[in-house]
C-alpha cells in the first residue's frame, strides 16, 4: 500500500511534468467503483492551469492558488505517470488530465481502491478528515505529547493517522526495529528518551525512503524492509525476525533487541 514516500514520489512527479500547462481535456477508463470528478467538475478546469502540488500525509493535491484541487489518493495499489500523449498508456489507467502541447497525466489503479475528487479548499479537507501532523513535519514536543502519553500500543499510535498522518506498516516496523522498541509496548511507558529515539529514528526513515523516490532496491541491505520474513536474521542483533498482529496489522520485529520496557 502507498505510504507517505510514495505519495511524495508522485506529487515530485505531478511537480515536475504537470504544472502551468493548459487542461485542454480529460480521458476515463474503465472506472465502475472508482470515485472520479463528475463530468460538471471536470468542465471546471478546462482552460485552467495547476500551479502547485502539495502533500499532508497519504494525501496528494494539485492546483492553483484560489482553487479548486484535485485531491488524488493512492488507495492500495494506485500510481500516477507524466507522459506524452502519443505514447501508449499503462494498464488500468482510470483518469487522464490532457494537457496543451501534448502531455498528459495518467491516475493507474488497478484494484479501485484509490480516488480523485475535486475540492476547494485543502487546509479545510485536512481539517474535516480530522488529520494529524505530517509525519515528516511534526516537530518533537508535538511528537512526545500526542505519541508518547499514548496508552495503547506504539504501534497503533505511529498508524493512527489522526495522531501522525503519513505513517504506515512498513515504516512503522523499520522504525520501531532502529529503535529498539517493541511494537506492543504502551506508548506511555516509554521514557522520554526514547520517545525522542523513536521520533529521530522515525523521521530518517521517512526522509531516507524519500529521497530515493521510493524505491526499496536502494535502501540499505541492513534495513527490516529487505528482511520481513519470520525466522530471518537480524541485522542489529544475534537475534531472529519474528511475527505478531498488534492493533489487527501484522508487525515484523526482533524479539531480542525490541524490548518492551521503558529502559
Amino acid at each position: 500500500m502507498p505510504e507517505l514516500p510514495e505519495c511524495e514520489a508522485a506529487r515530485k512527479r505531478i511537480a515536475a511534468g504537470a504544472l502551468n500547462r493548459t487542461i485542454e481535456g480529460f480521458a476515463l477508463g474503465e472506472v465502475s467503483h472508482v470515485e472520479l470528478p463528475t463530468e460538471s467538475e471536470r468542465k471546471r478546469l478546462i482552460g485552467t492551469q495547476f500551479t502547485r502540488t502539495r502533500r499532508h500525509g497519504k494525501y496528494i493535491f494539485v492546483g492553483s492558488v484560489g482553487g479548486p484541487w484535485l485531491h488524488i489518493h493512492l488507495g492500495m495499489s494506485g500510481s500516477v505517470r507524466v507522459m506524452d500523449t502519443a505514447d501508449p498508456p499503462a494498464d488500468y489507467v482510470r483518469f487522464t488530465v490532457e494537457f496543451e502541447g501534448g502531455t498528459c497525466l495518467h491516475f493507474r489503479d488497478p484494484r479501485k481502491f484509490g480516488r480523485i475528487e475535486l475540492v476547494e479548499d485543502v487546509d479545510a479537507f485536512i481539517a474535516d478528515k480530522e488529520l494529524g501532523p505530517d509525519a515528516l513535519e511534526m516537530g518533537d514536543n508535538a511528537f512526545a505529547e500526542v505519541i508518547g502519553k499514548t496508552r495503547g500500543a506504539i504501534k497503533s499510535a505511529l498508524l493512527s493517522q489522526k495522531k501522525l498522518a503519513g505513517m504506515g506498516n512498513l515504516w512503522a516496523d523499520e522504525s520501531l526495529y532502529r529503535s529498539g522498541i517493541d511494537p506492543e509496548t504502551r506508548a506511555d511507558t516509554l521514557s522520554s528518551d526514547r520517545v525522542q529515539t523513536l521520533h529521530k529514528e522515525l523521521r530518517h526513515v521517512l526522509q531516507a525512503v524519500v529521497d530515493t523516490d521510493a524505491e526499496y532496491g536502494q535502501l540499505p541491505d541492513a534495513w527490516l524492509i529487505h528482511h520481513r520474513s519470520d525466522g530471518d536474521a537480524c541485522t542489529r542483533c544475534d537475534g531472529t525476525i519474528s511475527k505478531k498482529t498488534v492493533g489487527g496489522r501484522t508487525s515484523y520485529f526482533c524479539p531480542d533487541h525490541q524490548v518492551g520496557t521503558s529502559q
